[in-house]
């Protein structure tokens, strides 16, 4: 075989053109010869240098054994070697971007396109799968370690890598051009409030201000749209919990990544191929409650477990937190409202508005701005009702003065002159709080 490879366009990111198809049936060859050839069920078991070593020596092997003998000059080689330990030992094309920590999200569409996020920008990349059975091999990977699975029958799947990154998988009869996959990174050593800080998405007032709410056992809702650091943002204030407290987490696809030593993390289960057995985030928050949490932590509240996480909040687990969609505060009461009575409880509105104000304290919002960075825009408080409606008074915001030369957010963190009604509580507890609230 005559083939000439390029290393630039073995990884390419801002190369002008795929790599050629021979690359690609080479790789297949190779990796489905080596796949007779080792034991891919002792692999974990092996000291991860020692299966390189032993890849590598079988992949020179199988390089010798061409008729002709392959073109490949040294840097090809290490490139091809890469390759393929990564298709064996990770998720092949994903993998280098997977190790990038700058990466923020993976957007596969279809196997001929891979994007991805960096600081907040979508870019596209040369890297790309062979084909869709490649891509189909590379999900099945993904869902089967989590022990989920994804066909014809089940053609939409939610897992998580093992550093807690959220993955999406969509296939056909859904997906009309194919295999789509997309990965929502997670550091693997997480953020802290004092990153958070140096990146402008709050100030060191605002951080005493979380830190406190939360040691008081304050009720805390994150709201925010798709991508403006919800979850970030929900991880960094757990820090603030405790150490002698017994924290149960409930999500759909596990993600968070707390730091504390009693957590019980509880995940959601999927129908099976019958369509039976199916465990809802409902179901969980009500076995919490026989748990002895002294605090509970919903990932995302998006469905009939909102009441029985309110329930929660007004029956002693208060200090309990969680994120919910939604474009501002008062959205996402609205929402939260109307997911109440999607559990068909027959309550009436007015009773459900009154049950949420009690039950919550604080709804701080997050956005992703222009220019990709996330911020803390608004933080207020619930103060309780008039008439039917729940009032909420704004503690900060973040007021946007314009966009600069290099097209970033010029912006800062306005006090509102309000003395929260919480600062009671903090008294209560024990927690003195010196901010400009007046």
């Amino acid at each position: 075989m005559d083939l000439q490879i390029n290393l630039e366009e073995s990884f390419p990111i801002k190369s002008e053109k795929f790599m050629p198809e021979e690359y690609f049936e080479l790789k297949t060859k190779i990796h489905n010869r080596l796949l007779d050839l080792i034991d891919l069920s002792i692999i974990e078991t092996l000291d991860h240098s020692a299966v390189r070593a032993e890849i590598r020596g079988l992949i020179e092997r199988i390089l010798s054994e061409e008729k002709n003998g392959i073109p490949l000059n040294f840097a090809e080689r290490e490139t091809l070697f890469s390759e393929i330990l990564d298709e064996v030992l990770g998720l092949g094309p994903l993998e280098p971007f997977l190790q990038d920590p700058k990466v923020s999200d993976i957007l596969v569409n279809t196997y001929k396109q891979i994007y991805l996020e960096k600081r907040g920008k979508l870019e596209l990349t040369y890297a790309r799968f062979k084909d869709d059975d490649h891509l189909m091999k590379i999900i099945d990977k993904i869902v089967s370690s989590v022990g989920r699975r994804i066909d014809e029958s089940s053609p939409m799947v939610d897992a998580r890598l093992p550093d807690g990154s959220r993955v999406n998988a969509i296939i056909p009869p859904l997906a009309i051009d194919g295999p789509m996959l997309s990965i929502r990174r997670f550091a693997v050593d997480p953020l802290e409030l004092q990153d958070l800080i140096e990146y402008g998405t709050l100030t060191t007032e605002v951080g005493e201000i979380l830190k406190a709410v939360v040691k008081a056992r304050l009720n805390i809702i994150i709201s925010g749209g798709t991508g403006s650091g919800k979850t970030t943002l929900l991880n960094v204030v757990s820090r603030f919990i405790p150490i002698d407290e017994r924290i149960v987490t409930i999500e759909d696809a596990a993600e968070l990544q707390l730091k504390q030593e009693h957590v019980v993390r509880l995940e959601t289960k999927p129908a099976n191929i019958e369509g039976k057995g199916q465990i809802k985030q409902r179901d969980l928050v009500r076995n919490s409650l026989r748990m002895r949490p002294d605090r509970i932590i919903l990932g995302e509240v998006r469905g009939q477990e909102s009441f029985d996480m309110l329930q929660a909040m007004n029956t002693g687990h208060d200090g309990s937190l969680t994120t919910i969609h939604a474009n501002s505060p008062r959205d996402a009461l609205m929402r939260l409202e109307t997911m109440v009575a999607m559990a068909n409880l027959d309550i009436p509105s007015e009773f459900i508005r009154r049950y949420i104000s009690s039950a919550i304290d604080i709804i701080i919002h997050t956005a992703r701005l222009a220019d990709g960075k996330r911020k803390i825009m608004s933080f207020q408080e619930i103060t309780g009702m008039e008439g039917n409606v729940i009032t909420l008074q704004e503690i900060f915001s973040f007021q946007k003065r314009g966009i600069d030369s290099e097209g970033a957010v010029e912006g800062y963190f306005e006090f509102h002159g309000v003395r929260p009604n919480f600062m009671e509580k903090l008294k209560i507890a024990g927690i003195e709080l010196n901010q400009p609230f007046e």
